[in-house]
Order: C-alpha cells, then structure tokens, then sequence
C-alpha cells in the first residue's frame, strides 16, 4: 500500500504545552516536498491553534475541534461539519459556575467536571457525546470525531485513508489510529492507546516523531500485515472456525485446476476489498467478474472488441473510491496480451502517483507474466496484486517469489503441486490434501501449515454477487482457438467454432450424415464439459447422444441447437 497521508495529532505528540516541536515543523516541511499530504488533527479550536503555531500553511489540511471543523490553509476555506455549540448547554454550565471554552461545536471544560456535564446533557436531552483527552473534557455532537472530520478532508483532496499513517497519543486518537492503514501510538502516551495501535513509537516526545515522520518518507510502501485490522474472510474449516487473510498490500496467487473455482475465490475476495474501501481494478480476460458491478461505486469498461484507452483509465480512476472492472472478454486473445501488457505498467504508474487502485486482480495470469520483462509490467515493490492461474509453473520467477500468500482449489496436476512445494509454499506431504479439496473448498497456505506439512480445508463463504460463468458469457465471447469445436468435411475443409453463436450457426449447416458421426461420439457432451465447465448443459446433450444412438431421435441438430439456445438465451 502507497504511502501518501500523514494524519497528526498536536498536542503530547508533537507539541509540548501547546508549542510546536521546531524538529518536527522541520520534518514536515521535508515530507511535504516529497508528495506526502501532511493533516493536523486536533482537538483544539483552529483559532487557538493558529495562535499557538502562527501560519497554518505548514500542513496541507486542518481537522480541529476533534472532527467538527475543517480548514486548508492554503486557500483559507474553513467548513463546519457539525451544528454549533447548544446555547442552552452553554448558559447551563457557566451558570453552574463550570469553566468552559466554546468553538465553533465544541465545548470544552476540565474532565473533573464530566459528572455534571452529563447531567446538563440529560436534562436538556442532547444528542451530544462526551470525549476526553487527558485532563480535559470534549462536548460535542454525536457522530463526530477526528475520523469523521479525515475522512472529508480526504475525500475533498481524492486521497484515502487506506493511503494514510496516524500517529497520536491519547484516548481521543483511538479512532484516528483505526481509521487509518497504520495506526501508530507514542510510547509516552496512553496505555490503552498503545495496546489498540498497530505500532508503537518509542521515545520521550515530539522529537522521536519528527525523525519518525522521515523514516517513513523513505518507504513509500505501508507494510503487509501478516496478522492486521482489516480481514477478508476465505471461509471456515470443518470445526467452524473462521479463515481469514490479512488485507493490506500483499501479493496473492490463486491457483488450482481449470473449473475448480478459482475466479470464483477471487471474486469473493474483490467483494470483500470493496467493502473495506479498498479500490480494486479487476483484469478480467474472460468477463467471469462483471457481476461486481452490483458492489457499491464498482464500474464495468471494456465489453468490446477494444480496451478503455489508458486516459479512459485515469479518468475513471479519479477518486480513491473507485473500483473497476476491465471487461476484455470479446477482444480476441492475441490483442489482449498485447493489451495487458501495456495496461499493467499503466495502473503500476497510477498506483504510484495516487495510491490507487490499492489491489490490482489480474486472471489467466500465466499467459501475460511469463516473460522475463515481468518486472517492467508489475510494481512487485509496492505489492497488492492478486494473481490467478491453473499454471502456476508458466508464472515468471519474479512473481512466484514475490508472492505472500498461496489460496489453492482443487490442484491434480503433481508438475504443478511439485513447483509450488518446491517453492516453499508449503511441504510435499500437504500435496494430497490439496488434490482432495472439491468444488466448494479450498486451501490457504500459512507458514504453520508448510511447517506441519497440513492443509486443512476450507469450505468457502457465500458470494454476494453472482459469479458469471454460464449463461450470456459463452454466447459471444470466444474460447482460444486451440479449444473450439473443429467441425471437418471433405466438401468444404475445416470450420471452428470459437462461440456458441457461431457453433450453432455452424451446426445448423451441417449435414445429417456428419452430425451423426460426432453424435455417435459423444464429441458435443465432452466438448461442452471440458471447455465450457458446464455440466447441466453437458447432461443434457449426453442424454440427446444416448437417444440418438437408441434411434428414438431421427435429427439430433434441432435438439443439440435447442439444448444450447435454451440455456444460454440464444435465438436459434
């Protein structure tokens, strides 16, 4: 995950008694040079806090009065995000003889004093919370916090706080630090604060955060998490404990035999980075994932004979909350290799200049990253690619070595099982468990596993979209060459069918006398299952072959062709 969004607190994390840390202004002023968007978040009110710093335009951002006020000080445009300060509560609690100071939406008094505070809140029937940070005590309206107040000033630069580091120190940072990729608690800070965050700086104040800010400059990339926040879950074993994979920035393989469910993990996967506000751009060669777009902000392009042009791309990749599904199912195979081979570094130097797409989903891997260009099309460094192959052995070793984790499906074929062991990726002993996973189920390999030499199955969780593998899919998008029916006659040569539109056209043409013959065979049954992976359909025609050669049907053509229009909604 790019590094791009640093979000600070002020005060006991970079400032002592109100004062700036001069180091840390230092460090910010560097990081900003370098691209990184730097955010103040505060409780303070933002006229106490240009008072205490001087000129604001140091940072790019201001979230003050813990969330309800906004401000970018290099345009002075300043937003309310909350409703004001209730007079009634104002007026109840000086008249109480409680001192307070009064922003914008906030009210703050001493924490000593958060007894009758709550009374005034439930007497007067607010819908207001109180936050306390150390020694003092926030008043403010329900809803409202520093995350609240990030997220908007994020979404109004197109920056995400999956892209962001937090770094704070007491009980009102709780949900900064969460909100955030890394959340980072300063050693001198609160206990509670520390045990929550994902890192703890060590130090005795602001200045270890100033060189902390520069050590992070440094690496543009916010680690892989082997055990984080944010979970995508797989499924559960046969006890009923829950799978998960940790999300953030990790390269992932999917592999297993052709129709064993690979996309359809994959899938279920994507659906869950969505949910998570991960931008996800999907490769989809063959349109398994078009069902997507019934996720909240996915959009399909591409569905034609061309590809979205990289400006299309950047357009639609704009916002950080964009996810994207690149249809190339009716471009024919040779120019979609040409196509994804330029399409990769394109969404590599995006992902660089913008932190997104945060997850780059790529299918049929094998037949775009075999070569030893590998490198030029992949931000390996950077992570968050998910791969999905049945030939994991055709993959370049740059990718097989760079990948963090292993999801297989049912996987027979001992070359592959073989390259994969021999890769570390788990021990030989865990081979015949992966080869006994069925339809339904699969395996996540984990170091204790590759250690035990065991793989425990898991059943897969439900899907939330459909995953299109049948139906309209085959009816115009064509297989490889290599895979399409091969009608011949003597008369009139070799014909393939690559669709099932042109195979029906085809078919319709044929003569009685060839039609037998690849009825007597069984061809179009086995055709249909071992392409098409669609054994309903495969019934049916096999029960067609059975009555032809029972000689209960006279012309098998119009039966084989209503089989087939029926289930795919073709007009014959």
């Amino acid at each position: 995950m790019r590094f791009s969004v640093l979000a600070l607190d002020y005060d006991g994390t970079i400032a002592i008694d109100g004062a700036l840390d001069p180091e840390v202004r230092r460090a910010i002023a560097d990081v900003r040079r370098l691209g990184i968007t730097v955010v103040i978040v505060t409780g303070r009110r933002l006229n106490d806090l240009r008072d205490r710093v001087g000129d604001l335009r140091l940072v790019d951002a201001i979230v003050a009065e813990n969330g309800a006020v906004i401000a970018f000080p290099a345009t002075g445009r300043t937003s309310d995000l909350a409703s004001p300060a209730p007079a009634a509560l104002v007026d109840h609690l000086r008249r109480h003889g409680i001192d307070i100071a009064v922003g914008a939406s906030i009210v703050e008094a001493d924490a000593g004093a958060a007894g009758a505070v709550l009374g005034a809140i439930r007497a007067l029937q607010l819908p207001h919370v109180m936050v306390f940070n150390r020694g003092r005590l926030m008043v403010l309206p329900s809803g409202i916090n520093k995350t609240s107040g990030l997220r908007e000033v994020l979404r109004t630069l197109r920056l995400s706080t999956h892209n962001a580091i937090a770094i704070g120190d007491a009980e009102n940072d709780h949900d900064l630090l969460y909100a955030c990729e890394l959340g980072i608690a300063v050693g001198w800070g609160s206990a509670a604060l520390k045990a929550a965050a994902d890192d703890v700086l060590e130090g005795a104040g602001p200045a270890a955060v100033a060189g902390a800010i520069r050590t992070l400059a440094t690496n543009v990339r916010i680690a892989p998490e082997r055990v984080g926040r944010r979970k995508v879950l797989l499924g559960v074993d046969r006890s009923g404990a829950r799978q998960s994979l940790a999300v953030r920035g990790r390269n992932v393989l999917i592999a297993g035999d052709p129709k064993s469910g690979k996309s359809w993990v994959a899938g279920l996967l994507c659906e869950q980075h969505i949910l998570h506000r991960y931008s996800t751009c999907v490769i989809d060669p063959e349109g398994d994932y078009v069902g997507l777009e019934a996720m909240p902000g996915v959009v399909v392009l591409g569905g034609n004979a061309a590809g979205p042009s990289p400006h299309e791309l950047r357009t639609a990749l704009r916002y950080p909350d964009v996810n994207l599904v690149i249809n190339l199912s009716l471009m024919p195979h040779a120019e979609k290799w040409s196509y994804i081979r330029t399409l990769l570094p394109t969404l590599a130097d995006v992902r660089r200049r913008t932190g997104a797409p945060h997850r780059i989903v790529l299918d049929e891997a094998h037949y775009f990253l075999h070569e030893p260009d590998v490198k030029a099309l992949l931000d390996l460094d950077l992570g968050g690619y998910t791969l999905v192959t049945y030939q994991p052995s055709r993959l370049h070793a740059d990718v097989l070595a760079a990948t963090e984790a292993v999801i297989v499906t049912r996987m027979t074929d001992a070359r592959e099982l073989e390259l994969l062991a021999a890769g570390g990726q788990w021990a030989p002993p865990c081979t015949a468990a992966i080869a006994a996973l069925e339809l339904g189920q699969a395996a996540l390999i984990s170091s204790e596993a590759a250690e035990c030499g065991f793989v425990a199955p898991v059943i897969l969780a439900p899907r939330l979209t459909a995953h299109v593998r049948h139906r309209e899919k085959y009816a115009d998008v064509p297989v490889p060459a290599e895979r399409a029916f091969v009608f011949t006659a003597a008369d009139d040569g070799e014909q393939r069918a690559t669709t099932f539109r042109e195979f029906i056209r085809l078919l319709a043409a044929r003569p009685a006398a060839e039609v037998a013959g690849y009825v007597e065979r069984g061809d179009f049954s086995r055709w249909v299952n071992d392409v098409f992976g669609d054994p309903a359909l495969s019934a049916a025609l096999r029960t067609i072959e059975d009555q032809f050669r029972l000689g209960r049907i006279a012309d098998p053509s119009d039966a084989v062709i209503h089989a087939i229009a029926s289930r795919y909604q073709l007009a014959a």
